[in-house]
């Protein structure tokens, strides 16, 4: 197709400083992993408690490590980004409060805190006190209005670095400093919380390098390299992290039991190719937001724009044209190509969802995936892809199927 010929030539500058990013990365990776001195002895499988499985050990020390973090939990037992977020903000005691510095979370997080839906173990349910600072109207950080809403009673602060299903750009590294900054300078022991999915290895620093006290994330992202088949990872200072164990598995054994399945391999394997594979999948997004740019569509990032995340937001003029974008990134995908995705109701959200993302491990979002609730304006979301050649003929099968292809 000559749009994507075309488009590949046009985003090639903009592809140029993410190069740096990756090998910057890829070196990192690479010297956890020397320094660590992981070797095939972290392979052998543990049963039962795991006590003493070198290759837990070694696989958390790795992380902590990458991300610059005092200690790291990572774990398959950990079922989703959300789990791993909300035993975060399970270390949050009956009236303490809690503010969102970042306007509202993603939808199934608000679940979790309590400002929809009525599950008996939301935050708010507990006694947990919960505020909301919205953004400004061009999406960034109201830093004003955090300083006026952190006080000294304020027990943590958490930032969604990603955008979740809304129209604003993901959080740079930069302004997270900022607002760590701001809070600080309230606060000095409040606990600052990074939500880190989507972001990891897009840029050369992560959020506990400027300041965050703990992050969180889903290995079937960014850090699992399309290899891990389930788990997430909270990594920290030491104290937070060793709550989170607790909070985990139960008081006093925290972090030192936990067989991994026989999975230590790959999830050593997936965090290696990790750096690459989102390269890979931020050239693809750049591609698509210079497409659907070009064809008239409105995007989020622009293709020149700066990367935070590996989300590229796509607006469409109508719920058939989100539901055909869906359908030919679908057809493109390499397992259940045959299926067609229909929009339904889904654990944690409140509008149906159509997902598209026919992934070696399901809900992989760092695989070639798309996603959207049913709801105006029609916001289509795209993530991952393992090669940059998946997600171009994935947008050429979208552009088939919503009858934009001129070949």
């Amino acid at each position: 197709m000559k749009i994507i010929k075309d488009a590949k030539e046009t985003i090639r500058p903009y592809y140029t400083p993410i190069e740096e990013v990756v090998l910057a990365n890829q070196e990192k990776v690479l010297k956890a992993f020397h320094a660590v001195r992981v070797g095939s002895h972290c392979f052998n499988d543990s049963t039962g408690y795991a006590y003493s499985d070198q290759g837990r050990e070694a696989l958390e020390e790795v992380y902590a490590r990458i991300f610059r973090a005092d200690a790291a939990l990572v774990r398959p037992q950990i079922a989703s980004g959300t789990h791993a977020i909300s035993l975060c903000l399970s270390l949050l005691e009956p009236g303490e409060e809690l503010v969102s510095a970042s306007g509202a979370p993603y939808d199934t997080l608000q679940a979790v805190i309590g400002v929809r839906g009525d599950s008996p173990r939301s935050l708010l349910k507990r006694g947990i006190v919960y505020k909301e600072v919205p953004l400004c109207a061009d999406g960034s950080l109201d830093l004003e209005a955090i300083t006026n809403t952190v006080t000294l009673r304020t027990k943590m602060v958490i930032l969604q670095r990603s955008r979740g299903y809304s129209w604003r750009p993901a959080l740079t590294i930069t302004e997270l400093a900022k607002a760590v900054k701001s809070i600080t300078k309230k606060n000095p022991d409040c606990i600052i919380f990074v939500d880190n999915c989507y972001g990891e290895f897009v840029e050369f620093f992560e959020p506990l390098e400027v300041g965050a006290h703990l992050i969180a994330g889903s290995l079937i992202k960014n850090p699992g390299g399309t290899l891990a088949v389930s788990g997430g990872y909270i990594a920290g200072r030491q104290d937070l992290v060793d709550l989170c164990g607790e909070i985990l598995t139960a008081p006093s054994l925290g972090n030192k039991i936990g067989p991994t399945f026989g999975l230590t391999r790959q999830l050593m394997h997936g965090l290696f190719l990790a750096p690459h594979v989102v390269g890979e999948a931020l050239y693809g997004a750049i591609l698509a937001a210079e497409v659907f740019e070009t064809l008239g569509y409105r995007v989020s990032p622009l293709a020149a724009d700066p990367r935070t995340d590996i989300v590229q937001a796509i607006r469409f003029r109508s719920q058939e044209e989100l539901l055909d974008f869906c359908h030919g990134i679908q057809k493109a995908a390499p397992i259940d190509a045959h299926y067609l995705p229909v929009p339904s109701l889904m654990p944690g959200y409140v509008d149906e969802v159509v997902m598209a993302g026919g992934t070696f491990i399901q809900g992989s979002s760092i695989e070639l995936s798309a996603d959207a609730p049913l709801r105006e304006p029609y916001i289509g979301y795209l993530q991952g892809g393992m090669s940059r050649q998946h997600v171009e003929i994935g947008l050429k099968y979208a552009l088939r199927e919503m009858g934009l292809a001129l070949d």
